[in-house]
């Protein structure tokens, strides 16, 4: 392990614990209190006006003041901060001398004292025994805080690239708690939507990740290998076909949250692996889903933010009932002036839209442009709104309008310009899905490398009867970046994928 001259000097000052013998590494703590319940212990005992509590608490060494035989240090938990007031007189002239020289920030201590309050009013502890729990090799990236003459502060993060604070993920939520609020809202949220559909009579089950055919979604599957079985698997893209087996086993409600993962490209509203809420419910369809993800969504926000009324990227949004529906030709007609009705085929839809300066790809059919265009109008779709109605060319799961053999009963949801989610009234013809699975088939062969493979087994499955119903997907790590006003799919993910350093 090459270290830094940094590292080496705090290597040297763990050999001094150790040569005191003081373990640098102990095998255990003997906290008996949270930081915050140190000090509620201590108001609590001025309340009743009774001797102050003694306490053990543990934590990180987040800053430090060594002033000769007074050293004033605040340790940092899951609940909080408490001020360590540490004397000489209180430890002794060993115990105080390697406490002075040796205790670094980062380092994780254990404190033993009296809760107490100094001349400032600051509560703290009074420490009579203190034992190193991890001693910190590396310097944290601790934020600067700098105070103006009016009195305002301001912090400055430590990582000069923010792709590092991905990279060490670890620091970052170290010295950021800004950034482990995110993630805690982000567990908040996630228990919330789970808590909304076990309440309504779903039953939260698990698919498989790896699987012999991938099918559910318009993507680039990864490929691996299985030695045993000598067999060429998937991850799953989605979990759709396998939740709606489900349905012809007389599951009516079912869901799942999980990761999905998808070959292609990285930006600030995409990963490779992502996590995704899917349930599907039968007796209902795409307008009935409508109203269960307008409450679902509107409950999630109530119980993780306190309201259904939110800020994001500086636009107020109100999540409350009932949301904007609008059909895909007249969203695109209001945000571009094209109204792709009026271009039969996909020449000369891809005339109008290089007359009109919009990208058009020449091997695009007349579904995908029309879903190009829609990547226009989607930044503009900042109150909740249900864009419906598609083109049955881009959308091989969902059944034909009754009245209209060339658009399908689909949905996707937007909320502050981004797409959160996807919905059907659920394909449940097995002869109608065959005929689609087949034209997918010739669209990759014609050079579609998104178009979904043939799934005998599920075709089977159908075959046993499957009852009408409707599905949605919904992207849990935008409803994140929604909920925590960031702009990054990276800050919601622990662990988001990168390019190498050397890319």
């Amino acid at each position: 392990m090459e270290l830094s001259d940094l590292e080496l000097q705090r290597v040297e000052k763990m050999q001094r614990l150790r040569e005191a013998n003081h373990p640098p590494y102990p095998h255990r703590s003997h906290r008996t209190h949270t930081t915050r319940q140190a000090i509620e212990a201590l108001e609590e005992a001025e309340a009743k006006a009774i001797a102050p509590p003694d306490v053990i608490v543990a934590g990180r060494v987040v800053s430090a003041r060594i002033m000769g035989k007074l050293s004033f240090t605040h340790l940092e938990d899951a609940t909080g901060k408490v001020q360590l007031f540490v004397r000489h007189d209180d430890l002794g002239e060993i115990a105080y001398d390697l406490f002075r020289k040796n205790v670094d920030l980062g380092d994780f201590l254990e404190s033993e004292g009296t809760m107490m309050r100094t001349r400032t009013g600051e509560i703290s502890v009074q420490v009579r025994a203190w034992r190193m729990l991890a001693k910190s090799i590396a310097p944290l990236p601790i934020p600067k805080e700098y105070q103006s003459e009016e009195g305002d502060l301001t912090r400055f993060s430590a990582f000069s690239d923010v792709e590092e604070r991905y990279r060490q993920r670890y620091a970052d939520l170290a010295v950021n708690p800004e950034v482990r609020e995110i993630f805690r809202v982000r567990s908040r949220m996630t228990g919330a939507l789970r808590s909304w559909l076990d309440d309504h009579g779903y039953l939260e089950v698990e698919t498989p990740i790896l699987q012999p055919v991938y099918g559910g979604a318009a993507a680039r599957p990864f490929t691996t290998y299985h030695n045993q079985l000598k067999q060429d698997l998937y991850l799953r893209i989605s979990f759709e076909l396998y939740l709606k087996r489900l349905l012809v086993g007389m599951y009516e409600r079912v869901y799942e949250i999980g990761r999905d993962f998808r070959n292609e490209g990285v930006s600030y509203k995409h990963n490779p692996e992502f996590t995704q809420l899917e349930f599907y419910c039968a007796y209902t369809d795409l307008y009935g889903v409508m109203e269960t993800v307008e409450q679902m969504i509107a409950f999630t926000a109530n119980k993780t933010l306190g309201t259904t009324s939110l800020t994001y990227d500086g636009q107020r949004i109100d999540l409350t009932a009932p949301w904007q529906r609008i059909t895909l030709q007249k969203a695109i007609q209001e945000g571009t002036g094209i109204d792709y009705r009026a271009f039969s085929d996909a020449d000369a839809l891809r005339a109008e839209m290089r007359e009109r300066g919009y990208d058009a790809a020449g091997d695009a059919n007349w579904g995908h442009l029309i879903d190009n265009l829609l990547g226009e109008v989607e930044p503009s779709l900042i109150q909740p709104t249900f864009v419906h109605d598609y083109p049955v060319e881009i959308s091989p799961l969902a059944k034909e309008k009754p009245d209209d053999p060339t658009h399908v009963e689909r949905f996707e949801l937007f909320i502050g310009g981004l797409e959160m989610g996807n919905a059907f009234t659920e394909l449940n013809d097995p002869f109608e899905q065959e005929r689609r699975f087949l034209q997918q088939g010739r669209a990759y062969a014609a050079g579609d490398r998104e178009a979904q493979p043939m799934d005998a087994d599920y075709l089977r499955a159908m075959k046993y009867g499957m009852p009408p119903n409707g599905g949605f997907g919904l992207g849990l790590d935008r409803l994140a970046m929604l909920f925590t006003d960031t702009h990054s799919i990276r800050e919601v993910l622990l662990y988001p994928h990168l390019r190498s350093r050397e890319q």
